[in-house]
């Protein structure tokens, strides 16, 4: 269930199960970690299952004027991801790298995952290369995806199953 409260600029991306004191999730020292990285506003926070470890993923308008997704493992605590997320196909360092349209990078994503597409994102990896990220809703019992289409290759480069989704789309 996605749910947004925002108080006094400050994203609270919490219920009670996620600070519950028997969760094993390392919530706020994720968001500390995050804020370090990439100093700014969390305006998003997702929560999800990538290749069997629980991960939050932080989205970040930064300090710098740029948007950031900051990936952070959940049990451990540790920042292990950082993509710049960018405005547009045109913005110069996803164009630099795009081969693949977002049409063709979309038809890709919903060929293995049908359903919804519902967000799209652009993103820097943190290597320079450039990847569509497709949230769909599934046509599997609401199940939500995140699948990111490297727009080079044209290939799957990642696919996660999206748990809880906290914030500004």
């Amino acid at each position: 269930m996605k749910k947004t409260m925002i108080v006094s600029g400050l994203l609270l991306a919490m219920s009670n199960s996620v600070l519950a004191a028997d969760n094993p999730h390392q919530f706020e020292k994720c968001m500390t970690a995050a804020l370090e990285e990439r100093p700014g506003e969390v305006v998003k926070v997702e929560f999800k299952n990538e290749e069997g470890a629980h991960m939050y993923e932080f989205d970040i308008r930064g300090t710098d004027g740029s948007d950031w997704d900051v990936e952070c493992n959940a049990h451990r605590g540790l920042v292990s991801e950082v993509e710049r997320e960018v405005d547009s196909v045109k913005h110069p360092l996803f164009k630099a790298k795009a081969k693949i349209s977002e049409a063709d990078a979309r038809k890709i994503a919903l060929a293995i995952y049908p359903g919804e597409v519902t967000e799209v994102e652009y993103e820097i990896e943190p290597n320079g290369a450039a990847s569509y990220e497709f949230d769909i809703d599934t046509t599997i019992a609401g199940q939500e995806m995140k699948v990111e289409v490297d727009a080079t290759s044209g290939e799957i480069v990642e696919a996660n199953r999206e748990i809880w989704q906290i914030g500004l789309e």
